[in-house]
């Protein structure tokens, strides 16, 4: 019977050889999707993509929503749910209307 130690070494070569394969399998993927796309004219934008050279692409912020407010010191709120920034806060406490405040 293996040790722990043996076992954990194996699973580590496997996981690096894995890690090679898929490295191996992405580069003849990508190079058939470059001939088809050569072949049939189709540029990345007609994929819905951009041109950068990335591969990564990062999703737009779910809460990046329009203000609609406008702090004394040029702060902005989008009124959202959750809590009030700081400066919201400081005003109602103060005693004035959010309102005063809308863009």
């Amino acid at each position: 019977m293996a040790t722990y130690s043996e076992l954990v070494n194996q699973a580590q070569a496997l996981m690096a050889q894995a890690e090679q394969v898929r490295k191996q399998e992405l580069a003849a993927v990508i190079a058939d999707i470059k001939s088809k796309m050569k072949e049939y004219g189709i540029s990345v934008a007609d994929l819905g993509g951009s041109a950068s050279t990335g591969r990564k692409t990062s999703k737009p912020k779910a809460d990046a929503r329009e203000a609609k407010y406008r702090g004394p010191n040029g702060e902005t709120w989008a009124g959202g749910l959750g809590r009030k920034p700081e400066w919201v806060r400081a005003l109602l406490a103060a005693g004035k209307n959010i309102e005063d405040f809308r863009i």
